[in-house]
């Protein structure tokens, strides 16, 4: 167990928590179960580092009216209710006011366990060795409940894992559970999302995608094998995962936003859409480890737009050169700050991009760029955005009228496209976009 640790995002906390685990790889009564929906992409790193299925364990908590971010209690499928009574009683909440926000999460619960399951039943766990997986654990209500509800389904074992716990939550399941796994134990805790460099929420369709994934329900036709690759930008060693679908009609370059990486949830879920759409996607890190570490202090890298667009210049030139995309038309898809490295990178390759796509950007960091884009830009914004729909408009009055722009505002989304069905919106559209010009282009 380590003293302290920082993860990149989700993702990396997986793979982390998964180390952790490997006693139980390879085994066949062992069953993942993560609490969604920011369990879910760790949860998905564990199940695949441990050849065990992926499920969820739907669990609901009880925020106290006026400081949701504060656990009364948590519900559980089954009608299975834990009180926190260390904040229950000090505030001295009544009954009716935690009924009445119970009530309001049981419905809740209810649509999630239609959302995420499709029909399909929940898995039998009697007999079973079931990991629990979280995100983290603060107070540990949620995770109390999933519990409780756990052991009246009769599972050989449980085992609760998390990549990051207070230490007083992660001690108190050692008396719950059969096993407990924290990677990390900060003292002083603070919160779980101080842990993570990107906390940004999980949408409900990047849970459904990931456990499609899990499940193996891709059609093969839409699959694509995903490799690791090492490319060099400007003098920097820098990271990607590349994936081309037989017959590609283009490949995507994804320049991700401040102080995220390539392992976007947001952009990964994207990328998938890309490659059923039969495009390829290589998906970088922007910074190198050092230089995230730098920029994990300072916050000044992330915003650097004119190395961004050189890195983003490099990888331009590897797809060009590597084999499986050379000849292949090479679109970019720019989020928040990407957006803005990606039609830098656009400006000063004009014969090299055949359209680029902003999801949530910040096309006015391209600045005097602007006129000289020549590829096709869409740009995409949540309708509750405002400041940023306005940002978007600025650039488009400044880029040249004989290049095809259009901005899409998608309605009821925010900045992250978190809401129910947004982040599906940004695909198909990217999706179209992409396929349109690339498809022209070769």
């Amino acid at each position: 167990m380590l003293a302290e640790r920082r993860f990149r995002d989700r993702t990396d906390a997986g793979r982390a928590l998964a180390a952790d685990l490997s006693d139980y790889a390879g085994r066949d009564d062992v069953l993942v179960l993560a609490l969604p929906r920011g369990g879910v992409p760790v949860g998905f790193e564990v199940a695949r580092a441990l050849g065990a299925p992926l499920d969820v364990f739907i669990v609901r908590k009880l925020g106290v009216p006026g400081h949701e971010e504060l656990a009364m209690g948590a519900i559980a499928s089954g009608g299975v209710r834990v009180l926190n009574e260390s904040v229950v009683q000090p505030l001295r909440i009544p009954d009716s006011i935690i009924d009445s926000v119970a009530a309001r999460e049981e419905a809740e619960l209810e649509r999630r366990e239609r959302e995420y399951r499709d029909g399909r039943p929940a898995p039998d766990v009697r007999g079973r060795t079931v990991i629990l997986v979280d995100d983290g654990l603060a107070t540990g209500a949620t995770m109390r409940a999933a519990a409780q509800a756990l052991r009246l389904q009769g599972p050989a074992r449980v085992v609760v894992a998390v990549p990051v716990a207070a230490e007083e939550s992660c001690d108190d399941f050692r008396n719950r559970v059969d096993e407990v796994v924290c990677t990390s134990t900060p003292r002083p805790f603070y919160g779980v999302g101080m842990w993570y460099e990107d906390f940004s929420q999980t949408t409900d369709a990047e849970v459904r995608e990931l456990l499609a994934r899990a499940g193996g329900e891709e059609p093969m036709s839409t699959q694509a094998a995903e490799r690791t690759v090492t490319f060099d930008a400007g003098g920097a060693a820098l990271e990607g995962d590349l994936a081309v679908p037989a017959g590609a009609a283009g490949v995507v370059l994804f320049a991700h936003g401040s102080g995220s990486s390539r392992f976007s949830a947001r952009n990964r879920y994207v990328a998938r859409e890309l490659n059923a759409a039969g495009l390829g996607t290589l998906l970088i890190d922007l910074l190198t480890r050092d230089e995230e570490a730098v920029d994990a202090r300072t916050a000044h890298l992330r915003f650097d737009i004119g190395m961004l667009a050189d890195r983003l210049a490099g990888a331009i030139r590897w797809l060009r050169q590597n084999p499986d995309t050379r000849g292949l038309p090479i679109g970019l898809f720019g989020a928040s700050t990407g957006g803005g490295a990606a039609l830098v990178a656009a400006a000063r390759a004009p014969d090299h991009v055949a359209a680029v796509v902003s999801r949530g950007g910040r096309p006015d960091l391209a600045g005097d760029a602007l006129p000289h884009v020549r590829a096709p830009t869409l740009l995409i914004v949540g309708g509750d955005d405002v400041p940023v729909i306005g940002m978007n408009r600025d650039a488009m009055a400044r880029m040249s009228p004989e290049v095809e722009v259009r901005l899409e505002i998608v309605p009821g989304a925010s900045h992250l496209f978190e809401e129910p069905g947004t982040l599906e919106e940004v695909a198909r559209l990217s999706a179209g976009w992409l396929s349109r010009h690339l498809g022209a282009a070769s």
